[in-house]
Protein backbone atom coordinates (compact mmCIF):
# COMPACT_ATOMS: atom_id res chain seq x y z
CA UNK A 1 0.00 0.00 0.00
CA UNK A 2 2.78 2.54 0.76
CA UNK A 3 4.52 1.42 -2.78
CA UNK A 4 1.12 2.53 -3.86
CA UNK A 5 0.63 5.21 -2.33
CA UNK A 6 3.74 6.78 -2.96
CA UNK A 7 3.02 6.15 -7.01
CA UNK A 8 -0.12 8.06 -6.78
CA UNK A 9 1.61 10.70 -5.43
CA UNK A 10 4.37 11.10 -7.94
CA UNK A 11 2.05 11.09 -10.89
CA UNK A 12 -0.80 13.04 -9.73
CA UNK A 13 0.17 15.59 -11.33
CA UNK A 14 1.11 14.10 -14.96
CA UNK A 15 -2.12 12.31 -14.99
CA UNK A 16 -4.18 15.75 -14.83
CA UNK A 17 -6.42 15.90 -18.01
CA UNK A 18 -7.34 18.64 -20.09
CA UNK A 19 -11.26 18.69 -20.46
CA UNK A 20 -10.77 18.99 -24.22
CA UNK A 21 -9.99 15.22 -24.69
CA UNK A 22 -13.52 14.58 -22.61
CA UNK A 23 -15.38 11.40 -24.74
CA UNK A 24 -18.74 13.22 -24.82
CA UNK A 25 -19.91 10.18 -26.83
CA UNK A 26 -20.91 8.79 -23.78
CA UNK A 27 -22.47 9.24 -20.26
CA UNK A 28 -20.50 7.66 -17.37
CA UNK A 29 -22.63 5.85 -14.87
CA UNK A 30 -20.56 4.22 -12.24
CA UNK A 31 -23.11 3.42 -9.76
CA UNK A 32 -25.53 0.47 -11.10
CA UNK A 33 -22.43 -2.42 -11.29
CA UNK A 34 -19.71 -4.62 -9.85
CA UNK A 35 -16.70 -5.29 -11.97
CA UNK A 36 -18.24 -7.37 -14.61
CA UNK A 37 -17.44 -10.76 -15.78
CA UNK A 38 -18.88 -11.54 -18.75
CA UNK A 39 -21.61 -9.21 -19.44
CA UNK A 40 -21.42 -9.07 -23.50
CA UNK A 41 -24.56 -9.69 -25.97
CA UNK A 42 -23.91 -12.81 -28.13
CA UNK A 43 -25.02 -11.74 -31.91
CA UNK A 44 -26.28 -14.13 -34.76
CA UNK A 45 -24.85 -13.60 -38.20
CA UNK A 46 -25.76 -15.79 -41.01
CA UNK A 47 -27.29 -18.30 -39.52
CA UNK A 48 -24.24 -19.01 -36.48
CA UNK A 49 -23.63 -17.16 -33.23
CA UNK A 50 -20.86 -14.77 -32.59
CA UNK A 51 -19.86 -14.60 -28.71
CA UNK A 52 -19.07 -11.20 -28.96
CA UNK A 53 -20.10 -8.65 -31.39
CA UNK A 54 -16.29 -8.26 -33.18
CA UNK A 55 -15.90 -8.85 -37.15
CA UNK A 56 -12.64 -10.00 -38.39
CA UNK A 57 -12.66 -7.52 -41.42
CA UNK A 58 -11.49 -8.90 -45.13
CA UNK A 59 -7.67 -8.51 -45.21
CA UNK A 60 -5.33 -10.52 -47.22
CA UNK A 61 -4.41 -14.16 -48.84
CA UNK A 62 -1.97 -15.56 -51.36
CA UNK A 63 1.07 -15.39 -49.83
CA UNK A 64 3.44 -17.48 -47.56
CA UNK A 65 3.18 -14.39 -45.03
CA UNK A 66 -0.85 -14.12 -45.49
CA UNK A 67 -1.00 -17.60 -44.49
CA UNK A 68 0.67 -16.95 -41.18
CA UNK A 69 -1.60 -13.88 -40.71
CA UNK A 70 -4.83 -15.71 -41.92
CA UNK A 71 -4.42 -18.36 -39.33
CA UNK A 72 -3.48 -17.25 -36.22
CA UNK A 73 -6.66 -14.53 -37.03
CA UNK A 74 -8.59 -17.72 -37.93
CA UNK A 75 -7.50 -19.37 -33.84
CA UNK A 76 -8.48 -16.15 -32.44
CA UNK A 77 -11.71 -16.08 -34.16
CA UNK A 78 -12.32 -19.78 -32.78
CA UNK A 79 -11.17 -19.32 -29.57
CA UNK A 80 -13.16 -16.06 -28.62
CA UNK A 81 -16.07 -16.46 -30.66
CA UNK A 82 -15.72 -13.84 -33.40
CA UNK A 83 -16.91 -14.01 -37.45
CA UNK A 84 -14.54 -13.68 -40.03
CA UNK A 85 -14.47 -12.45 -43.94
CA UNK A 86 -11.28 -13.45 -45.90
CA UNK A 87 -9.21 -11.21 -48.28
CA UNK A 88 -10.18 -11.46 -52.04
CA UNK A 89 -10.29 -14.95 -52.93
CA UNK A 90 -9.57 -14.64 -56.85
CA UNK A 91 -6.72 -16.67 -56.80
CA UNK A 92 -8.74 -19.68 -55.56
CA UNK A 93 -11.27 -18.94 -58.96
CA UNK A 94 -7.74 -19.54 -61.09
CA UNK A 95 -5.47 -22.83 -59.05
CA UNK A 96 -5.81 -24.67 -55.56
CA UNK A 97 -2.25 -23.00 -54.99
CA UNK A 98 -2.66 -21.38 -52.08
CA UNK A 99 -6.04 -23.48 -50.62
CA UNK A 100 -4.09 -23.48 -47.65
CA UNK A 101 -4.06 -19.87 -46.56
CA UNK A 102 -7.99 -19.63 -47.00
CA UNK A 103 -8.48 -22.95 -45.88
CA UNK A 104 -9.42 -21.58 -42.17
CA UNK A 105 -12.22 -23.57 -41.09
CA UNK A 106 -10.21 -26.26 -39.00
CA UNK A 107 -8.86 -23.08 -37.11
CA UNK A 108 -12.52 -21.29 -36.66
CA UNK A 109 -14.33 -24.30 -35.73
CA UNK A 110 -18.05 -24.84 -36.97
CA UNK A 111 -19.94 -22.48 -34.61
CA UNK A 112 -18.54 -19.15 -36.02
CA UNK A 113 -19.74 -17.56 -39.30
CA UNK A 114 -16.77 -17.79 -42.05
CA UNK A 115 -17.36 -15.94 -45.18
CA UNK A 116 -15.07 -16.06 -48.33
CA UNK A 117 -14.58 -13.25 -50.30
CA UNK A 118 -14.41 -12.03 -54.16
CA UNK A 119 -15.26 -8.32 -55.92
CA UNK A 120 -17.83 -7.32 -57.71
CA UNK A 121 -15.76 -7.38 -61.17
CA UNK A 122 -15.55 -11.23 -60.60
CA UNK A 123 -18.66 -11.80 -60.02
CA UNK A 124 -19.88 -9.71 -63.25
CA UNK A 125 -17.61 -11.53 -65.11
CA UNK A 126 -18.81 -15.23 -63.83
CA UNK A 127 -22.45 -14.45 -64.06
CA UNK A 128 -21.24 -13.13 -68.11
CA UNK A 129 -19.21 -15.90 -68.59
CA UNK A 130 -22.12 -18.10 -67.26
CA UNK A 131 -19.33 -19.94 -64.49
CA UNK A 132 -21.01 -19.07 -61.38
CA UNK A 133 -20.83 -22.31 -60.14
CA UNK A 134 -16.75 -22.07 -59.58
CA UNK A 135 -17.90 -19.78 -56.91
CA UNK A 136 -20.40 -22.13 -55.43
CA UNK A 137 -17.22 -24.67 -55.87
CA UNK A 138 -14.71 -22.41 -54.32
CA UNK A 139 -17.08 -21.83 -51.47
CA UNK A 140 -17.90 -25.03 -50.64
CA UNK A 141 -14.20 -26.23 -50.97
CA UNK A 142 -13.37 -23.71 -47.88
CA UNK A 143 -16.46 -25.04 -45.72
CA UNK A 144 -17.13 -20.88 -45.76
CA UNK A 145 -20.72 -20.11 -45.05
CA UNK A 146 -21.14 -17.49 -47.70
CA UNK A 147 -19.33 -14.65 -49.95
CA UNK A 148 -18.55 -11.69 -49.26
CA UNK A 149 -18.62 -9.41 -52.46
CA UNK A 150 -16.63 -6.39 -52.04
CA UNK A 151 -17.49 -2.95 -54.20
CA UNK A 152 -14.46 -1.36 -55.04
CA UNK A 153 -15.35 0.51 -57.99
CA UNK A 154 -13.02 3.36 -57.44
CA UNK A 155 -10.02 1.19 -56.78
CA UNK A 156 -10.36 -0.70 -59.89
CA UNK A 157 -10.53 2.92 -61.53
CA UNK A 158 -7.22 3.64 -60.06
CA UNK A 159 -5.80 0.44 -59.96
CA UNK A 160 -2.91 -0.47 -62.78
CA UNK A 161 -4.19 -3.57 -63.29
CA UNK A 162 -7.72 -3.17 -62.49
CA UNK A 163 -10.66 -4.52 -64.23
CA UNK A 164 -13.36 -3.05 -66.30
CA UNK A 165 -16.96 -2.79 -64.64
CA UNK A 166 -19.35 -2.87 -66.63
CA UNK A 167 -22.62 -3.11 -65.25
CA UNK A 168 -24.17 -1.34 -62.36
CA UNK A 169 -23.00 -3.36 -59.16
CA UNK A 170 -26.55 -3.27 -57.65
CA UNK A 171 -27.54 -5.07 -60.60
CA UNK A 172 -24.86 -7.48 -60.51
CA UNK A 173 -25.31 -8.43 -56.86
CA UNK A 174 -29.57 -9.05 -57.54
CA UNK A 175 -28.37 -11.11 -60.66
CA UNK A 176 -26.17 -13.01 -58.40
CA UNK A 177 -28.71 -13.54 -55.43
CA UNK A 178 -31.10 -14.78 -57.59
CA UNK A 179 -28.40 -17.64 -59.79
CA UNK A 180 -27.24 -19.00 -56.72
CA UNK A 181 -28.82 -18.53 -53.58
CA UNK A 182 -25.42 -18.49 -52.08
CA UNK A 183 -25.69 -16.09 -48.64
CA UNK A 184 -23.89 -12.42 -49.27
CA UNK A 185 -22.44 -9.27 -47.33
CA UNK A 186 -21.65 -6.42 -49.00
CA UNK A 187 -18.82 -4.40 -48.38
CA UNK A 188 -16.85 -1.22 -49.46
CA UNK A 189 -13.29 -0.94 -49.33
CA UNK A 190 -12.51 2.12 -48.02
CA UNK A 191 -14.41 4.82 -49.04
CA UNK A 192 -17.87 3.81 -47.71
CA UNK A 193 -21.39 4.06 -49.27
CA UNK A 194 -23.78 6.94 -49.46
CA UNK A 195 -27.85 7.19 -48.63
CA UNK A 196 -29.07 5.56 -52.29
CA UNK A 197 -26.19 2.96 -52.35
CA UNK A 198 -27.25 1.97 -48.93
CA UNK A 199 -30.97 1.92 -49.35
CA UNK A 200 -30.83 -0.03 -52.75
CA UNK A 201 -28.38 -2.88 -50.21
CA UNK A 202 -30.94 -3.18 -47.53
CA UNK A 203 -33.42 -3.70 -49.55
CA UNK A 204 -31.95 -7.26 -50.67
CA UNK A 205 -31.87 -10.56 -48.75
CA UNK A 206 -28.39 -10.22 -48.07
CA UNK A 207 -26.87 -11.29 -44.58
CA UNK A 208 -25.29 -7.92 -43.77
CA UNK A 209 -24.19 -4.65 -45.14
CA UNK A 210 -20.52 -3.75 -44.05
CA UNK A 211 -19.73 -0.16 -44.48
CA UNK A 212 -15.63 -0.36 -45.25
CA UNK A 213 -15.98 3.45 -44.44
CA UNK A 214 -13.78 6.23 -44.91
CA UNK A 215 -11.05 6.22 -42.42
CA UNK A 216 -9.93 2.68 -42.15
CA UNK A 217 -7.69 1.18 -44.63
CA UNK A 218 -8.29 3.48 -47.79
CA UNK A 219 -7.71 1.12 -51.02
CA UNK A 220 -7.53 3.86 -53.75
CA UNK A 221 -4.93 5.57 -52.13
CA UNK A 222 -2.82 2.20 -51.75
CA UNK A 223 -3.36 1.98 -55.57
CA UNK A 224 -2.00 5.47 -56.42
CA UNK A 225 1.43 4.61 -54.26
CA UNK A 226 1.67 1.34 -56.85
CA UNK A 227 1.09 4.24 -59.80
CA UNK A 228 2.95 6.84 -61.49
CA UNK A 229 4.01 10.06 -59.86
CA UNK A 230 1.79 11.52 -62.74
CA UNK A 231 -1.13 9.16 -62.17
CA UNK A 232 -0.75 9.78 -58.46
CA UNK A 233 -1.20 13.60 -58.73
CA UNK A 234 -3.96 13.46 -61.53
CA UNK A 235 -6.02 10.75 -59.03
CA UNK A 236 -5.36 11.59 -55.88
CA UNK A 237 -8.37 13.61 -54.95
CA UNK A 238 -10.38 10.46 -55.69
CA UNK A 239 -9.07 8.97 -53.07
CA UNK A 240 -10.49 11.56 -50.14
CA UNK A 241 -14.23 10.93 -51.55
CA UNK A 242 -16.37 9.03 -49.23
CA UNK A 243 -18.46 8.38 -46.21
CA UNK A 244 -17.21 7.93 -42.77
CA UNK A 245 -18.83 5.48 -40.40
CA UNK A 246 -20.81 8.36 -38.59
CA UNK A 247 -22.67 9.67 -41.49
CA UNK A 248 -23.10 5.99 -42.86
CA UNK A 249 -24.83 5.00 -39.41
CA UNK A 250 -27.03 8.23 -39.55
CA UNK A 251 -28.18 7.24 -43.38
CA UNK A 252 -29.29 3.50 -42.18
CA UNK A 253 -30.90 4.59 -39.11
CA UNK A 254 -33.10 7.12 -41.08
CA UNK A 255 -33.60 4.48 -43.67
CA UNK A 256 -34.37 2.07 -41.17
CA UNK A 257 -36.91 4.68 -39.91
CA UNK A 258 -38.38 5.51 -43.32
CA UNK A 259 -38.71 2.47 -45.20
CA UNK A 260 -40.93 0.00 -45.00
CA UNK A 261 -39.56 -2.90 -46.96
CA UNK A 262 -36.00 -3.33 -45.92
CA UNK A 263 -34.71 -7.22 -46.35
CA UNK A 264 -31.68 -6.51 -44.97
CA UNK A 265 -31.19 -6.19 -40.97
CA UNK A 266 -27.67 -6.93 -39.60
CA UNK A 267 -24.91 -4.14 -40.30
CA UNK A 268 -21.27 -4.49 -39.50
CA UNK A 269 -19.46 -1.36 -39.50
CA UNK A 270 -16.06 -1.37 -40.23
CA UNK A 271 -14.01 1.94 -41.67
CA UNK A 272 -11.59 4.02 -39.36
CA UNK A 273 -12.87 2.06 -35.96
CA UNK A 274 -9.34 2.42 -34.20
CA UNK A 275 -10.83 1.16 -30.85
CA UNK A 276 -13.62 -0.90 -28.62
CA UNK A 277 -15.49 2.51 -27.92
CA UNK A 278 -15.47 3.40 -31.25
CA UNK A 279 -16.96 -0.20 -31.79
CA UNK A 280 -19.34 -0.20 -28.49
CA UNK A 281 -20.65 3.83 -29.66
CA UNK A 282 -21.95 2.12 -33.01
CA UNK A 283 -23.54 -1.11 -31.33
CA UNK A 284 -25.48 1.22 -29.16
CA UNK A 285 -26.06 3.26 -31.87
CA UNK A 286 -27.48 1.38 -34.26
CA UNK A 287 -30.98 0.34 -34.90
CA UNK A 288 -29.89 -3.10 -36.86
CA UNK A 289 -28.54 -6.31 -35.49
CA UNK A 290 -25.06 -4.86 -35.57
CA UNK A 291 -21.19 -6.18 -35.23
CA UNK A 292 -18.51 -4.22 -35.62
CA UNK A 293 -15.26 -4.80 -37.93
CA UNK A 294 -11.55 -4.16 -37.37
CA UNK A 295 -8.90 -5.00 -40.09
CA UNK A 296 -5.32 -3.10 -39.54
CA UNK A 297 -5.65 -3.19 -35.45
CA UNK A 298 -5.96 -7.02 -35.89
CA UNK A 299 -3.49 -7.21 -38.53
CA UNK A 300 -1.24 -5.33 -36.94
CA UNK A 301 -1.18 -7.89 -33.92
CA UNK A 302 -1.47 -11.10 -36.08
CA UNK A 303 1.77 -10.78 -37.90
CA UNK A 304 4.07 -12.40 -35.35
CA UNK A 305 3.55 -14.84 -32.35
CA UNK A 306 -0.22 -16.03 -31.78
CA UNK A 307 -0.04 -15.11 -27.99
CA UNK A 308 0.65 -11.46 -29.02
CA UNK A 309 -3.27 -11.54 -30.95
CA UNK A 310 -4.73 -13.44 -28.57
CA UNK A 311 -3.57 -11.01 -25.68
CA UNK A 312 -4.92 -8.17 -27.67
CA UNK A 313 -8.44 -9.47 -28.22
CA UNK A 314 -8.33 -10.52 -24.86
CA UNK A 315 -7.83 -6.22 -23.72
CA UNK A 316 -10.64 -5.78 -26.24
CA UNK A 317 -13.39 -7.79 -24.61
CA UNK A 318 -12.16 -6.39 -21.15
CA UNK A 319 -12.71 -2.89 -22.73
CA UNK A 320 -15.82 -3.88 -24.19
CA UNK A 321 -17.26 -5.24 -20.96
CA UNK A 322 -16.47 -2.38 -18.99
CA UNK A 323 -17.98 0.24 -21.44
CA UNK A 324 -21.07 -2.26 -21.16
CA UNK A 325 -21.20 -1.85 -17.48
CA UNK A 326 -20.66 1.84 -17.30
CA UNK A 327 -21.61 3.79 -20.21
CA UNK A 328 -24.78 4.94 -21.85
CA UNK A 329 -24.61 6.75 -24.96
CA UNK A 330 -25.18 10.65 -25.25
CA UNK A 331 -28.25 11.21 -26.43
CA UNK A 332 -26.31 14.46 -27.75
CA UNK A 333 -23.89 12.62 -30.09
Amino acid sequence: MKKRKTEHLNLAFQSRTDVSVLDNRFVYEPMFSGHPDQNIPTVELGGKKQKIPVWVSSMTGGTDYAGHINRNLARACGEFGMGMGLGSCRVLLEEDKYLSHFDLRKYLGNEVPFFANLGISQIEKSIRNKSVDDIASMIEKLRADGLIIHINPIQEWLQPEGDNISVPPIETIQTFLEETGIPVIVKEVGQGMGYESLKALLKLPLVAVEFGAFGGTNFARIELERSTPERKKLYEPLAYIGNDAYRMMDYANTIRQSEEDLKCDHLIVSGGLKNYLDGYYFLQKSQFTTIYGHASAFLEHAREEYELLRDFVSSQIKGLQIAYAYLKLNKEY
